[in-house]
């Protein structure tokens, strides 16, 4: 079964600096310089790493004024989270 939803939240999880604004995001919503500060990264590396979260549907992003606000997009992060629930129960029957 493809699931190019599921495929885009893996491949954007795969970098350990997408974890870590996830990890942080999971604490509840955020500034930008709030969920990615002392990650070690330029700004313009921070922001194609926010662009590929978003594009994949694991963050969403509220702009007002000048400031931007972070927050975990539930339905992505949900599904990936099945899916691994249903690998999980097959390789514990296999073993």
């Amino acid at each position: 079964m493809v699931n190019n939803e599921l495929d885009d939240a893996f491949g954007a999880l795969a970098s350990p600096v997408r974890r870590g604004i996830v990890e942080r995001l999971a604490r509840g919503p955020a500034t930008v310089g709030a969920a990615t500060g002392g990650l070690g990264v330029s700004k313009p590396a921070i922001s194609r790493h926010l662009r590929v979260l978003e594009d994949a549907g694991l963050i969403c992003r509220e702009v007002v004024g000048r400031t931007h606000r972070l927050s975990l997009a539930d339905d992505t992060l949900a599904e990936a989270l099945a899916w691994l629930a249903r690998q999980e129960a097959m390789w514990k029957r296999k073993f």
